[in-house]
């Protein structure tokens, strides 16, 4: 099985856990996410696209650390203030939200991808209350989506590395969550 590993930073890969796959480092963000993904299924196949990475909980039953499985992921900003509030178009064809069957037996979350990560509790509040989302990042919908274009079936994985609130990065811990979410996906590797 051709697999292709994707994340935003080499931070969040352990090199060394996936000699037999390739590895895309896309850069942070949708619009870098969707490029380098772009290029790189134009000119390759495959047979599984793998996003892997960390992300914010909003969640409160998960905790840091935990490994989950994304398996609907939502643009979610795109769409337009009406001067009281936030809508999604409803005159355009677009698309926001992407699902995918699930393919572990990690807990199954729904995600949102962002340009900037909640970090106020008015927004956080806000976000909560329009979609409820488990967890947030920052690339996520983008493989969905060109996955989706491509007609190649894809995960997404993800550790959680801090809860949704005012930032406070000595809240966070990522070599736990990298931890966790590497020996995971070589465990998920493994198996297929």
């Amino acid at each position: 099985m051709k697999i292709l590993l994707i994340a935003a930073t080499s931070d969040e890969i352990i090199k060394e856990y996936f000699s037999n796959s390739e590895i895309l480092i896309s850069g942070v963000g949708m619009v870098n996410t969707t490029y380098e993904l772009t290029k790189r299924l134009t000119a390759n196949s495959y047979d599984l696209v793998i996003n892997i990475g960390v992300a914010g909980c909003f969640n409160p039953t998960l905790k840091t650390g935990d490994v989950v499985e994304v398996i609907e992921d939502n643009f979610s900003e795109i769409g337009f203030e009406n001067g009281v509030g936030f809508e999604q178009f409803s005159d355009f064809k677009i698309e926001t939200i992407y699902s995918v069957d699930e393919k572990t037996d990690l807990q199954k979350v729904k995600g949102i991808t962002v340009n900037t990560i909640h970090g106020n509790e008015n927004s956080i509040a806000k976000i909560v209350h329009r979609l409820n989302p488990d967890v947030e990042s920052m690339e996520g919908a983008a493989v969905f989506k060109v996955c989706k274009e491509f007609n190649v079936p894809c995960l997404q994985i993800r550790a959680i590395s801090n809860k949704v609130e005012k930032r406070n990065k000595e809240n966070w811990n990522l070599p736990l969550a990298i931890k966790n979410l590497n020996t995971t996906v070589h465990q998920i590797i493994a198996a297929l």
